[in-house]
């Protein structure tokens, strides 16, 4: 089958994957009067003494934006608002298919970040939660801090939603090599959103360590190499990797490789074969999660490390920020939360590792799985009115 083929037919025929649904029949002059005027003004007026009643008389409560400015999606770079949007509206799908969350795909036609701020600043009135989407780096960090106090729930989800996956992965994963996380020797490939916010859950940043166990080190790498405190060439973004991650070492991608535990790659495709994977400790794992293509292929990596995932669904472990923003956003959604901070996110990860018994070639449990999104949910809300993050 040409999944690209049968994709293109899809979406023609149905315009689409999204559509408006009315919760309310109008069949009469009464449900008309009901729904709209004179008797919505009575709804308004109530909404109008009191801001907050809007989460009990709109559809704001159950309520998310998915939006992006087109400028990283995918695998496929900066490709613009319009041709974002069959993403967007994917997301929206899995949004409602798995968490029941009505998603909004917003495709805003600038990449000026000051407009995208003020743009979804002035949105919140109608959404219960924000989830930034395919918003390149290092713009996308500016974005969210600008954001992050709305009242609201609110993630970059390249950088979050994937952060939690591979925490959940790793968790899994060292269980079942039989290694400790705090012992772990960790490589990144990519310090742009995925790979810094990655590196900052591992090392349990602005986490407190009671809940989260920081892992022993983190190399973080970009294209040009190894990341250290002092090379000329970092962006600000950079330079505070570079002070919590790797202080030491230099060189290549493959010098980084050596005496590692772990692999991550969130970068691009066919960077590495077998033989480089050589030089890693035993039992080494491997998260190549490059779309469409691994940084190596699961199949030549299954050559050389123990464990495997990469970010496609056609092999085996699939990490996929699928598993956590349907979860994350229902949990925070259902438990009134004002943000989404560090303790709701460690807390997903653990209910997503919780959710099977894992083995070599299943350290994560299917994005389809009907159990994940509650076990999830339930986990991040807990967590909300634990740390009081909540709506009074």
């Amino acid at each position: 089958m040409d999944l690209g083929k049968e994709s293109l037919k899809m979406h023609k025929e149905n315009k689409g994957k999204l559509a408006t649904k009315s919760k309310i029949s109008i069949k009469t002059k009464q449900d008309l009067s009901l729904v709209y005027t004179p008797g919505v003004a009575e709804v308004c007026r109530e909404i109008a003494a009191n801001k907050n009643a809007v989460y009990d008389y709109t559809m704001k409560a159950n309520s998310v934006a998915v939006v992006t400015d087109g400028s990283a999606v995918l695998g496929l770079g900066n490709i613009g608002a319009e041709a974002s949007l069959p993403v967007m509206e994917g997301k929206c799908v899995l949004f409602k298919e798995l968490a029941n969350i009505d998603a909004f795909p917003i495709c805003i036609s600038t990449q000026n970040d000051d407009e995208i701020i003020n743009i979804v600043k002035n949105i919140t009135p109608a959404f219960g939660g924000i989830n930034l989407e395919d918003i390149a780096a290092p713009r996308c960090f500016k974005i969210e801090e600008a954001l992050l106090d709305l009242g609201i729930p609110l993630i970059h989800d390249d950088q979050h939603g994937t952060s939690v996956v591979v925490l959940a992965a790793l968790i899994n994963a060292a269980k079942v090599v039989g290694k400790n996380i705090d012992d772990l020797k960790i490589v990144i490939n990519g310090a742009g959103a995925a790979g810094t916010a990655v590196a900052k859950i591992l090392l349990c940043v602005n986490v407190d360590k009671k809940i989260c166990t920081s892992v022993k080190e983190i190399v973080l790498c970009d294209s040009k190499g190894i990341i250290y405190d002092g090379r000329g060439d970092l962006n600000e973004f950079k330079k505070e990797m570079a002070k919590i991650t790797n202080s030491k070492r230099k060189g290549t991608l493959k010098d980084a490789l050596k005496g590692a535990d772990v692999f991550i790659g969130l970068s691009k495709g066919n960077l590495l074969t077998a033989n480089d994977l050589k030089s890693m400790n035993k039992d080494a794992i491997v998260f190549a999660m490059a779309n469409p293509t691994p940084e190596i292929s699961f199949d030549e990596a299954s050559k050389a490390a123990a464990i495997v995932g990469t970010g496609r669904s056609d092999y085996p472990n699939q990490i996929n920020n699928s598993l956590s923003f349907p979860g994350l956003f229902r949990g925070a959604l259902d438990a009134k939360a004002v943000k989404i901070n560090n303790e709701m996110k460690i807390a997903a990860a653990k209910a997503i590792a919780g959710c099977i018994e894992p083995a070599k070639d299943n350290i994560l449990p299917y994005t389809l799985d009907k159990n994940v999104v509650p076990a999830v949910a339930a986990a991040v809300a807990k967590a909300a009115r634990e740390s009081r993050v909540c709506r009074k």
